[in-house]
């Protein structure tokens, strides 16, 4: 029996690809609508219930072809792995967008973010001036990639951990 154990890593390379093809997916809905640069709390909840969707029901499939068991070890290789690719691929699409398919994305971004801040903040022109100037800092590819990756691994251990221990399920039933 052993031998038929199903690996982790196909169920993360699969499931991941899935996850980063609906993120982009979804990256080009918001990009139609010209709402790409924005960002904010509702595409935030998108994502996270999009990543929260993959990992499960990657890990429930792997417990399906597990002969209905699933370790929390195993879990966590399955979510944190779906997390990773599924990352890796919405990165490689962002930096495409941002260098590609909407070259003005950062510009507009800062844009936005600045009359943001004009309108909800009491702080002056010239210190939101500053302000944008540090966060310029913070938005090179380098830096886009590192953040990009460390949300990725950290949102998907998260949810790994809680996920698995919801659907772990042991042959000795602990």
């Amino acid at each position: 029996m052993e031998e038929n154990q199903p690996q982790t890593g196909k169920f993360a390379l699969t499931y991941g690809a899935i996850l980063g093809g609906i993120s982009i997916v979804f990256a080009l809905m918001l990009f139609s609508v010209d709402l790409h640069y924005q960002g904010g709390l509702m595409v935030m909840m998108v994502s996270l219930a999009l990543s929260i969707a993959a990992i499960v029901f990657g890990m429930i499939q792997f417990r399906k072809e597990n002969n209905g068991f699933i370790s929390l070890s195993e879990a966590m290789k399955v979510g944190v792995g779906i997390a990773l690719v599924g990352g890796i691929i919405g990165i490689i699409f962002n930096q495409l967008m941002i260098n590609v398919i909407d070259p003005d994305m950062m510009a507009k971004a800062i844009e936005f973010q600045k009359a943001s801040l004009m309108e909800t903040t009491s702080m002056t022109t010239d210190q939101i001036d500053a302000q944008m100037e540090m966060g310029k800092s913070f938005s090179g590819p380098g830096m886009q990639i590192a953040f990009g990756l460390l949300y990725s691994l950290i949102v998907g251990l998260i949810i790994s951990l809680i996920s698995g221990l919801i659907v772990k399920r042991s042959e000795n039933h602990d």
